[in-house]
């Protein structure tokens, strides 16, 4: 079965026809019974699970902050929302409210609402709902980022329900990006390859599998075998997918493989790189449980975990 991972299992239907329908998508973010999901400074609103009467939640679960329309029509300002998609006959709408200071009293919200970082929430959230945050925060985030046309410069307005920038002056259209990220745990034998960039892991002591950038004309072959090349000196000869994973900071898609080395010998760019070391797996099977001191990898919610598990649990096999 396949591995659904935290940021993916999107339920909407992403309704392209609706999106050229400017007329509709007016009509249906005036709509009593559109739902939308607010967003401030990319933290997302959620819904605290319920107390019961010894004051504890009644559940673990807290849920994504869905608002109708008359709750967003107190906030008094034109903001344009983002479409969504569909589900169960419902138009779904992301909106940015970054421009209140304090958007709980704007909204006029309960104690049981609360604006959480988006991974803190993912890791909390329903698994499907961890796939539409993925995309509310991706593309209210391009939006934020790309105010202008990088074509003349001129100010760009919100086309599609939010899935185009249109420039008024040269008439170019831009459209939310991706960007391709090769992750791969490299293999050899009864070791594997994890390291440490140079920013964060490093300051949190993790090791992980190594990952870049895709370049252009690079298919995801060459970009593992280049990556690990040019962090860990290391040759990598097949190279197998495994699976992909949303990851929208700000929005990248993690492309998992398994890769199987050709050398040993460890070369480390230090200019990218903190650490880089093979790791038995006996060791690596200890720090998946919780039971290493010496060795700290990332956890469920990112892809590297799962790749480093279908290692351990002999998933992975090369000819």
């Amino acid at each position: 079965m396949a591995t659904v991972h935290t940021f993916s299992g999107n339920p909407l239907d992403r309704a392209d026809a609706l999106r050229r329908d400017e007329a509709a998508i007016a009509d249906s973010a005036a709509s009593a019974d559109s739902r939308y999901l607010p967003l401030w400074n990319l933290s997302v609103l959620v819904r605290l699970p319920p107390k019961g009467q010894n004051g504890e939640g009644e559940n673990d679960t807290p849920t994504l902050g869905w608002l109708q329309q008359p709750d967003v029509a107190r906030l008094g300002v034109d903001v344009a929302p983002v479409l969504l998609g569909i589900e169960a006959g419902r138009v779904h709408f992301a909106i940015d409210v970054s421009a209140f200071d304090d958007p709980m009293r704007a909204l006029n919200l309960g104690d049981d609402w609360q604006f959480d970082d988006a991974r803190r929430a993912a890791m909390v959230l329903p698994a499907h709902e961890s796939g539409i945050l993925a995309q509310a925060r991706s593309q209210l985030d391009w939006h934020r980022r790309h105010q202008f046309c990088s074509v003349c410069g001129e100010r760009t307005a919100q086309h599609k329900g939010g899935h185009v920038r249109r420039c008024p002056e040269c008439a170019a259209e831009h459209f939310p990006r991706t960007d391709p990220v090769a992750i791969m745990l490299i293999v050899h034998e009864e070791r594997c390859l994890l390291g440490q960039s140079a920013g964060r892991l490093a300051r949190t002591g993790m090791y992980s599998a190594l990952a870049g950038f895709i370049d252009q004309g690079e298919s995801i072959e060459e970009a593992v075998r280049r990556e690990v090349l040019e962090e860990a000196g290391i040759r990598v000869g097949e190279v197998h997918y495994h699976s992909s994973q949303p990851w929208p900071f700000p929005s990248s898609l993690m492309i998992g493989c398994h890769g199987q080395a050709q050398s040993e010998e460890i070369q480390i760019d230090t200019e990218e790189m903190a650490d880089v070391r093979w790791f038995a797996r006996s060791d690596v099977r200890e720090a998946m449980a919780g039971e290493s001191s010496s060795l700290k990898v990332p956890g469920p919610i990112a892809i590297a975990h799962h790749l480093i598990k279908a290692w351990i649990e002999g998933d992975v096999s090369f000819s």
